[in-house]
Parts: C-alpha cells; structure tokens; sequence
C-alpha cells in the first residue's frame, strides 16, 4: 500500500490525495506538521532530502516527490494522462504553468493570510503575490471560456494540478467572482466520479 506524507491543508499534497481517490487506489496517509518542523527531521530527509511535502512512498520503499511528478506517475496509463503527445505536452504544459507562475503566487498569498493571519511585516509580499496570482487566474480563464477543462474536453492532472490551490483560492483574498470559467470548471471537477475534497 501506498503511503502519502503530507497536511491536509496543502494543496500540494490535495493534488495526490485527490488523485488517489479518483483511481481507487488505498493509501495510508501520515501526517505531516510543517510548522512543527517535522520535515527537517533525519527520518523525514532521507525520504525527500529536499524537507517538502508531499512524498510518496512506494510499497518498495522507494519515495518519489514533487507534487506534478506524483501525478504523472500516478496516472501514468489511466484516462487522467493522455498518451497523444500533443495532449500529453499540454499537459504539461498547464502542469510547468502551476508550479512558476500560479503557485508560488495564489499559494503563498493564502500561507500568508490563512496559516499566519495577515502578519503587518509580510503585508508587502502579499499585496505582490496578489497581484502577480490575478495575472494566473486571467491566464486559466481565457483557457476555460473555450474548453471544459483545461486540455480540451477530457479531465487530466492539469485540472486536478491547477484545482488545488485555485479551489481555495478565497482563503489567500482572491475573489474569483470576476472569473465565470474558472468558477463553471471548479464546480465540473468537484463532479467527478471519486472526487474526494481538501478535508474529507
């Protein structure tokens, strides 16, 4: 069985909690207190040298991370990866996107207000990644007023990529009145079958 290192909180380790439930798979889930320090300890670092969560660890012991990654492994031969190469880049492509220029932004403005409560001393950097994070959501709705999901009509990893902090996107003080796309696909992803959320 598989077992998954991670907070319940972090739309990093949503993305392969949510993927596990939508294959079916069993895992064992280990919590994991960031604040804490616990991925600073030896025991954690020898199965993600890099101190994050999420980690994966395989039945033979073997811990892969990074989120995206997870998710390629993970849903390598199902419906959720297409196997056309054109498909399959874009993917990708929309996974690249997440990690550069809609995570470091929409996840570390919700650290800010709903992990430490509005410091005054991170009240710059907050108004930057807000601003910076706006500029994703445009990006994602010019893709969601044309297609279903973001790689044409099939549900992939980008979607379950891209969902996982933009769901909870409000808790970092975006409002995503403006963006019917995003809010139409939101509600599409919260439909399929196995769908499991954040704190289910």
């Amino acid at each position: 069985m598989y077992k998954v290192y991670g907070d319940y909180n972090s739309g990093n380790c949503y993305k392969v909690k949510l993927m596990l439930n939508l294959l079916g798979v069993e895992y064992q889930w280990v919590p994991v207190d960031i604040l804490g320090g616990e991925t600073e300890t030896p025991e954690f670092l020898e199965k993600n040298p890099n101190g994050k969560i999420p980690v994966l660890e395989l039945e033979d012991g073997t811990c892969l991370w990074e989120s995206n990654a997870i998710l390629n492994f993970l849903a390598d031969g199902s419906r959720y990866l297409p196997g056309e190469p054109r498909l399959r880049t874009q993917v990708l492509q929309w996974q690249f996107f997440e990690q550069y220029s809609h995570e470091p932004y929409i996840a570390v403005a919700r650290f800010i207000q709903f992990y430490l409560g509005l410091p005054e001393e991170r009240m710059a950097e907050y108004r930057k990644m807000q601003k910076v994070g706006y500029r994703a959501l445009k990006v994602m709705e010019q893709q969601l007023t044309r297609t279903p999901f973001l790689v044409g009509d099939s549900f992939s990893i980008a979607d379950i990529a891209l969902f996982a902090y933009t769901h909870v996107a409000h808790q970092g003080g975006f409002d995503l009145e403006p963006y019917p796309g995003i809010r139409q696909w939101l509600t599409r992803v919260t439909q399929q079958p196995g769908y499991v959320g954040m704190l289910d």
